[in-house]
């Protein structure tokens, strides 16, 4: 880590400012505490690269944050356009001050206690001393990779972004889960031809919502959306997609096909930038690499460093078991250790939440 001249001090560090992040700075806000708050990017970026009109698969009462209930035109689902506003206006309504745009790029112990940060925003390197640390940093921080050849080629891509670019066109997707399978319904109606790969035998309909598998299954049925069941690509060419065939327990079994796409989707899931928890030196556990931390207050077995939302769940979640609904009450659980108090009801779902947290927590 190499030092710069000028180190800045400050309470608390927030280190990632989607809703979560968010959510914790109104809460310090509210409660006088002097914090300061980075993101490598824009507020809410993940949702910024979302397909257009996508929307939540969370109602609006659960994703909601600060108090402040989340109004739309149909009363329904948010989509992420939406939710970018909300954002915004939180962070106007309430006078957050996010440094967006500086990425903290270093962690170390501080002599005399506390933790130096670097920064490395685009007019060069800064430092800060922050006497503890919170790490909202996310889940999604570049795809899983499947390091196969032509995983790189131009008509390959980790993100599903525009349905428009795949009219006409042959269309392979690769994955099994929401996204995929939300990804095929909505490309094909926008006039692609689209196919699946999947390594599964079938969909699980505990991994895709209960409104979208019906409607997947009805169209593969139909022949309308291919559907290769027991695969997984091995090699990737301007012409077409290798398969593989697997057997149930997901193993090559040597045979092999060929589809033709003039794009391919590889929707594998996302993974979480752990570098900050390993130079802090948070002990992270299991193949998930999942931080070790204390659930009543979520700091990690690194004193004064704690970690908050989707961060919590490691490198890669498997079964998507956080997200930013089950997250609010690691906002309570994290004000309540550093300042002695409860933050503030914040919403519906969150509120009631905090509360049931709130009772476990006076009860032991």
């Amino acid at each position: 880590m190499q030092p710069t001249n000028a180190i800045l001090t400050t309470n608390i560090a927030i280190v990632g400012a989607g809703p979560i992040g968010i959510e914790l700075a109104v809460s310090l806000k509210r409660l006088g505490v002097d914090y300061l708050h980075f993101d490598a990017q824009q507020i809410g970026y993940t949702m910024s690269w979302w397909p257009r009109d996508t929307t939540f698969f969370s109602t609006t009462e659960r994703i909601e944050i600060a108090g402040v209930p989340i109004q739309n035109t149909t009363q329904g689902r948010t989509t992420g356009e939406e939710y970018l506003a909300y954002l915004r206006s939180i962070v106007e309504q309430f006078d957050l001050r996010v440094n967006t745009y500086e990425p903290v790029v270093g962690i170390r112990r501080a002599e005399g206690g506390g933790f130096l940060l670097l920064t490395q925003p685009q007019t060069g390197p800064r430092s800060y001393l922050a006497r503890r640390v919170v790490l909202a940093s996310g889940d999604m921080h570049r795809p899983h990779h499947l390091h196969i050849p032509g995983e790189d080629l131009p008509h390959v891509s980790h993100y599903f972004q525009d349905v428009h670019r795949y009219f006409r066109q042959r269309l392979l997707i690769v994955g099994g889960r929401n996204s995929a399978a939300e990804a095929a319904l909505r490309c094909w109606r926008a006039g692609a031809q689209v196919t699946l790969s999947y390594r599964r035998a079938k969909f699980d309909e505990r991994r895709v919502k209960h409104w979208i598998l019906p409607d997947l299954q009805a169209q593969i049925d139909n022949g309308l959306i291919g559907f290769h069941p027991l695969t997984a690509p091995l090699e990737i060419t301007p012409e077409h997609v290798v398969l593989a065939r697997l057997d149930e327990q997901g193993r090559p079994t040597g045979e092999t096909l060929r589809q033709p796409a003039d794009f391919v989707l590889l929707l594998t899931g996302f993974e979480a930038d752990m570098t900050l928890f390993e130079q802090a030196g948070v002990t992270l556990e299991g193949p998930s690499r999942t931080p070790r931390y204390d659930p009543a207050t979520m700091e990690t077995d690194v004193a004064g460093l704690y970690v908050a939302g989707t961060a919590a769940a490691g490198q890669r979640q498997e079964k998507y078991t956080v997200f930013i609904e089950n997250s609010h009450v690691h906002v309570g659980r994290i004000v309540q250790a550093l300042t002695g108090r409860w933050p503030a009801r914040l919403g519906t779902i969150a509120s009631r939440q905090y509360e049931l947290a709130l009772k476990d927590f006076e009860a032991n």
